[in-house]
């Protein structure tokens, strides 16, 4: 029976039919961060839990940790405790932990992938929604409740229900300008944040097959903006290239084995899915959100959409999104005035993001009302910017550079868009105070933030 990459992974991991559409589900790898993780922990410690597989469970602080130049565990006072505790759970079972300032140390979903923790055909969780970011590696990902995560911890298991399958093709030539953040933007602006609920979503295409892992991860990233849980991409010679020699990848012998195994994942080519839909890439321009939804979304040379001419049953939550934001219907959204930029997040921090933003700040200044920060999504992240001078390109156009971590995109370490200014950040969520209280954020690709910063407004990157 033809089965999807989806089927081929869940159905090797199930370890028993519970009946009525649940199974358990055994788990590849755990990641743990130091909101939920640590919490996790210590609900584990004090409950007399021991971690099942310490071998299978890898740690590092992204949340709760400053960004700011030199900083360390105490710079951001209330995270000090949560990193405490998580060192003092991982160090007792022996649970790796990429502390602060070690190598293979930043944002959770940047750090899987670049050391190979996340590979093809695996089950992968994390207490964070946005773990659906490894699917660009064809691995099965999802993000997981505190209760969910405390179990796994104790027996590497889950209990799941089997979700409808989805598959999004992106196809034809990408469009100069347009980025994998564009492409995603774009999917959720025309099917909606509800569209992939209930689904595990697959990438497929020839445009999604010409992208480079890093976008791919992108692409992945918001699938759960759209709904879904996972979102995956099925693994061929990019993905194998990606992974060749990294840290935690297998070598030698077990290269081959595991190498031979990926080759059987993608999807067969008579593979039934639940809902199709396919997005033609000569009509994605550079995107740009306008609301406080990823689906209010637009191209860059759009006007602001007009709630009276929108679906009845949206009306409503227009009206309010712009009240918020406020922005007027009919208007350009192009020239926008705009007081902050944050180039980072697990969406848009990695290295070919950082120089996508450098590209256009070279040579160029950002405005002078316009507060602009480039947090690299790792250690590794940071230093490989470093070696080839993006540093120093961003920091000569007046912008910030700073040490790894989630920083502005959540705000749950102090570092946030002030009440009522207006912020285009690569991050993945434009929600009501996801910034901060009283924020108003654009989501938009790399290129644009940084079109943005030198403009001080929302710009084409196409006209620079």
């Amino acid at each position: 029976m033809a089965k999807t990459l989806f089927d081929k992974i869940w159905d090797s991991h199930v370890i028993k039919d519970l009946g009525n559409g649940f199974v358990l589900l055994h788990i590849d790898r755990l990641l743990l961060h130091d909101l939920s993780g640590a919490r996790a922990l210590q609900e584990a410690v004090e409950k007399g839990y021991t971690p099942a597989e310490p071998r299978l469970i890898y740690g590092t602080p992204d949340h709760a940790i400053s960004t700011a130049p030199g900083r360390t565990e105490k710079t951001f006072p209330p995270g000090e405790p949560l990193i405490r505790n998580m060192r003092a759970a991982t160090a007792q079972y022996g649970i790796k932990l990429f502390d602060i300032g070690q190598d293979g140390n930043g944002i959770v979903h940047v750090v899987g992938p670049e050391l190979a923790l996340t590979l093809p055909g695996t089950t992968l969780i994390c207490g964070d929604s946005h773990t659906c970011t490894h699917g660009g590696m064809g691995a099965l990902a999802f993000g997981v409740g505190s209760s969910e995560l405390v179990h796994a911890l104790a027996t590497q298991t889950m209990v799941q229900r089997k979700p409808k399958r989805f598959r999004v093709h992106f196809e034809g030539a990408i469009p100069a300008g347009v980025t994998p953040k564009d492409m995603i933007l774009h999917l959720i602006g025309d099917v909606g944040t509800a569209a992939g609920t209930g689904h595990a979503v697959e990438y497929a295409g020839s445009a999604i097959r010409s992208l480079p892992i890093e976008g791919r991860l992108t692409i992945c990233n918001l699938s759960i903006e759209m709904g879904a849980r996972t979102g995956m991409v099925a693994p061929d010679d990019i993905t194998y290239e990606f992974l060749a020699g990294r840290d935690y990848a297998p070598k030698d012998a077990l290269w081959d084995r595991a190498l031979a195994h990926w080759r059987t994942l993608p999807s067969d080519p008579d593979a039934e899915f639940d809902r199709e839909h396919t997005i033609d890439m000569s009509k994605v321009a550079p995107q740009i959100t306008w609301g406080t939804s990823p689906e209010h979304v637009i191209a860059v040379d759009r006007a602001i959409p007009d709630p009276s001419a929108g679906p009845e049953d949206k009306r409503a939550a227009w009206t309010a999104a712009l009240q918020y934001q406020g922005l007027e219907p009919g208007k350009p959204i192009e020239g926008t005035k705009v007081d902050w930029v944050f180039i980072g997040s697990c969406t848009n921090s990695r290295i070919s993001d950082l120089r996508a933003a450098a590209a256009i700040a070279k040579g160029r200044h950002a405005a002078e009302h316009v507060t602009a920060w480039v947090v690299p999504g790792s250690e590794r992240v940071k230093r490989e910017a470093e070696a080839e001078g993006l540093d120093r390109v961003f920091r000569e156009a007046g912008f910030e550079w700073r040490e790894p971590g989630c920083s502005m995109c959540i705000a749950s370490n102090g570092e946030r868009v002030p009440p009522g200014q207006r912020s285009v950040s690569t991050s993945n969520r434009n929600f009501v105070g996801r910034q901060g209280p009283g924020a108003r954020t654009h989501l938009a690709s790399p290129a644009m933030a940084a079109a943005a910063a030198i403009k001080g407004a929302i710009a084409d990157v196409r006209k620079l």
